[in-house]
């Protein structure tokens, strides 16, 4: 292409404004020798210092560009690249999944903008379909955590939440929904206090995938699915509760993780619970100072019924651990403001009893750019959980004592001796304004952490087991 167009390409990155930088793109119209309209030169930076991530940055600078110039084809010629950091077919594989991200878009209402279809022809001699298909598999299930996460309580909401798992259902996962009779039948008393106070009764979701070949006990993957917080009787404000539709943002990255490991059709036995509720405002709220019965037959002394997600989780947890004896939990949960103030926006909070998925974890997130940090799960937290009236305060007496570390230690309890990793994600569900891999809205923060851990640990998982 150089040669036709008599050199034009290698003057345009000789320029002295080109610094050979990841996702530094070169546009130039109307090229001489070719009936191109445009050719677009994507630079991905030094061979040496190519990682998943940059290749999915610069995918998302090419969606991007192509989007500003209303182009809707392009014809993709990917340069043969030997030496990298990275295999060359999972280069190419990681720049289309940024184009994918950056184009995601949730058109609820007809006025909403609406994704910019771009009808791709890749050329390349580095084609790696099952990279290809694992990462369009993985597209896919941030795409439907981001929708979850962006229906508003009137779209998304406890009494019709299964009829959104339908591309789960589809995908061959088995879904199974709780009514809350079945709560009650079963001692839940924790989420069904949560749930009192909505007129639209809590649910329990139990997901089940088990690929080909899989063997030994499942990987558990459990979300807070608080589809609106209110804060109960312990009401937020205004501004604090614009936000609350997200507050299911751990069960909607529980769900677009279990579409991307069956589209993908990953040999891994992994089952997903998902606690649904809605923590509202009324006569039969739940209150400060009741004590609440879990399914795990401990009692809990409600301290601020703006604590729910730990009340809903502690059920959820107990169930997952007794009926699936999974060989390691993972929960993910909006659930602290604290761990957003210690850690700010670079990081979310992990905490774990188990060393091994703690570092499996924090990898999967720098490869994937869905950072965390890890916390510390320590006895001295314990004393701060005593109550003279049941077996756990809700929460430390202290409210500006950390309370991310006092609810890590609180769940603690419930995953009854598995080897377990919690995962506060708080301040990630939602995006305030657009960004290079996602529009403002729902991030699906979460699902590329976790199916990067599973995908890349599947056999070390099942010996777990």
């Amino acid at each position: 292409m150089d040669e036709q167009t008599r050199g034009m390409l290698s003057r345009a990155c000789a320029s002295p404004r080109c610094k050979g930088e990841s996702g530094e793109i070169i546009d130039l119209l109307a090229p001489v020798g070719v009936s191109a309209r445009r050719i677009i030169v994507l630079d991905l930076g030094s061979k040496s210092k190519i990682t998943a991530l940059s290749a999915m940055k610069a995918g998302a600078e090419l969606a991007k560009r192509l989007e500003t110039e209303a182009e809707s084809a392009a014809v993709l010629l990917a340069d043969q690249v030997t030496d990298a950091a990275i295999p060359a077919g999972e280069i190419m594989a990681r720049l289309l999944l940024g184009m994918r991200l950056r184009n995601y878009r949730f058109a609820l209402m007809p006025k909403q903008e609406t994704a910019h279809d771009i009808a791709l022809t890749l050329v390349s001699d580095e084609v790696d379909q099952a990279a290809i298909d694992r990462l369009s598999a993985v597209a896919d299930g941030v795409s439907l955590a981001r929708t979850l996460v962006n229906y508003p309580a009137s779209h998304l909401h406890p009494d019709n939440f299964g009829d959104h798992l339908s591309p789960l259902r589809e995908a061959g996962i088995k879904v199974e929904e709780l009514s809350p009779s079945e709560l009650e039948r079963l001692g839940m008393g924790a989420i069904l206090a949560v749930g009192n106070g909505s007129d639209r009764k809590p649910r329990l979701f139990a997901l089940t995938y088990r690929g080909e070949g899989a063997t030994g006990k499942p990987l558990a993957l459990v979300g807070k699915g608080m589809c609106f917080d209110a804060g109960g009787l312990c009401i937020k404000t205004g501004p604090q509760m614009f936000t609350m539709k997200a507050d299911m943002g751990g069960a909607a990255a529980v769900v677009g993780t279990m579409l991307a490991l069956a589209r993908q059709k990953t040999s891994v036995h992994v089952v997903g619970v998902l606690a649904v509720a809605e923590n509202m405002l009324s006569g039969n709220s739940y209150k400060p100072g009741d004590i609440v019965t879990t399914m795990s037959g401990r009692t809990v002394e409600v301290y601020d019924t703006d604590c729910e997600g730990r009340m809903v989780l502690s059920d959820a947890l107990h169930y997952t651990a007794t009926r699936f004896d999974p060989c390691a939990i993972v929960d993910l949960a909006t659930l602290t403001y604290s761990v957003m103030r210690g850690l700010g926006h670079a990081f979310a909070g992990l905490f774990a009893t188990h060393d091994e998925l703690a570092q499996g974890l924090l990898a999967a997130g720098e490869k994937t750019g869905e950072r965390f940090w890890r916390l510390p799960l320590d006895t001295a937290y314990d004393e701060g959980l005593h109550s003279d009236v049941a077996d756990l305060r809700q929460h430390s007496r202290d409210l500006e004592d950390g309370d991310a570390l006092f609810a890590a230690a609180f769940l603690k309890n419930f995953a009854e001796g598995r080897p377990w990793v919690h995962l506060d994600i708080a301040g990630k569900e939602l995006i305030g304004e657009d960004r290079l891999l996602a529009r403002a809205g729902g991030a699906g923060f979460g699902v590329q952490l976790l199916e990067e851990w599973i995908t890349s640990n599947s056999a070390s998982l099942q010996k777990l087991g």
